[in-house]
């Protein structure tokens, strides 16, 4: 068979099995086609999209500005090393330097690439005895190494070990905790404004600013991971604008580009000089396609309106989840920031995740507990109502024998 013709899901899956190295967990269903929050699978079904692309579709799928933009500019360019200058990628570090706290961007490919950037120029800015970088229990920040080592979850450790030296984790949302683990060979201190993987955890008010002055009091960099979080997820157009206070150092990825990998650091000035020639690079990274679909994405945002649509989103969601929360005894918690929502069950959703599926609704469950919606700023009401009603009945069905139990 070639790529053109059509397979079933089972001929896909087969030929996963027999090729493709089993180390995701997928579901059994080949998809095919994606437009806005819905995507179709090789028989024709179709799901609404909750979690698209992980988080990756933060407009939905093949949104029209992202896909003319990629379309146009793989006739023209497709990849030329960074040994060359490019105008899409000085006008999309403009962008976000513009949109944030005015510093200076290196562009990668990946939300992990972009962690490993930011620690490295991290431990060059605590030359030459301070190494050591304060991380958060609970966080996720990549696969790679030094991302991997700065993850505060064990369970992605196990089997990788050692983790590589100079990482200290401590509870989130614990100022003292990060005070009393700073010393002598500190140079960092590295969070998530917001937890996603580690279940829609929002820092608590005032943490962010105390973490701010300790940094300053203690001669640190202060990096917040906003690879989940960044442009316009939250209704800002990164996380930390909720709070008032500004990193050295900002991760992104994942929605940077409408859904092309792509990832990027911004760091102020003066620590971004520290990064000289030959000390790190991406091949890939700052190429023109990715950074023309990142420039799409960016004025979709905002000749759209979907920044305060990131909150509209979130509150609409948080309106009939916690109507839902009053007559469903599994739901535990509600945490919500603009379009980033995790409802904590009172035990596993696992199988709440595969009974949507059945219903052709997609979603994602971290933590164990914790029901995770990404939704693209697309999405309508209808389809927001739609998504409620199916997750509504789910959770419904599933507390039935605990409610019978209970009587």
């Amino acid at each position: 068979m070639t790529a053109n013709q059509p397979r079933s899901s089972a001929e896909v899956i087969a030929l996963f099995d027999r090729y493709v190295i089993g180390n995701y967990k997928r579901f059994p269903v080949c998809l095919v086609r994606g437009e806005g929050c819905y995507v179709w699978d090789a028989e024709g079904n179709r799901y609404l999209d909750l979690f698209p692309g992980w988080g990756c579709n933060l407009l939905g799928h093949c949104p029209p500005r992202v896909v003319e933009a990629v379309r146009e500019q793989v006739g023209r360019l497709i990849h030329v090393p960074n040994t060359w200058y490019l105008e899409a990628q000085g006008l999309l570090a403009q962008a976000l330097s513009e949109r944030s706290f005015g510093g200076q961007c290196f562009f990668c490919n990946s939300g992990a690439e972009a962690v490993e950037a930011a620690l490295k120029l991290a431990r060059l800015c605590g030359k030459p005895n301070r190494y050591k970088i304060i991380a958060m229990l609970h966080s996720f920040h990549g696969r790679t190494y030094g991302a991997l080592s700065a993850t505060g979850q064990a369970k992605y450790h196990h089997g990788f070990e050692p983790m590589l030296p100079g990482f200290r984790h401590v509870p989130f949302g614990d100022v003292q905790a990060v005070a009393d683990a700073i010393d002598e060979e500190t140079c960092a201190i590295l969070v998530e404004p917001v937890q996603g993987e580690g279940g829609i955890r929002i820092a608590p008010a005032g943490y962010l600013q105390a973490l701010r002055e300790l940094a300053d009091r203690h001669g640190l960099v202060l990096i917040f991971d906003e690879v989940q979080s960044g442009l316009g997820r939250t209704g800002k157009w990164f996380a930390y604008q909720h709070w008032g206070v500004e990193p050295d150092i900002m991760t992104l990825a994942k929605g940077l580009a409408g859904g092309i990998a792509a990832g990027a650091i911004v760091a102020r000035k003066e620590l971004a000089a520290k990064l000289q020639p030959g000390m790190h690079a991406a091949t890939f990274g700052g190429n023109p396609i990715a950074c023309r679909a990142a420039l799409a994405t960016i004025q979709t945002i905002e000749q759209e309106g979907l920044l305060p649509r990131a909150e509209q989103i979130g509150q609409r969601f948080r309106d009939r989840l916690r109507e839902l929360q009053a007559r469903c005894p599994l739901i535990r918690e509600i945490r919500v920031l603009g379009a980033m929502i995790g409802l904590e069950l009172q035990g596993d959703g696992t199988p709440i995740v595969q009974r949507c599926l059945e219903r052709r609704l997609l979603l994602n469950c971290t933590q164990q507990t914790v029901l995770r919606l990404l939704p693209a700023l697309t999405i309508t009401d209808e389809q927001i109502e739609e998504g409620c009603h199916i997750l509504a009945e789910v959770l419904n069905e599933a507390a039935e024998p605990t409610t019978v139990a209970a009587s």
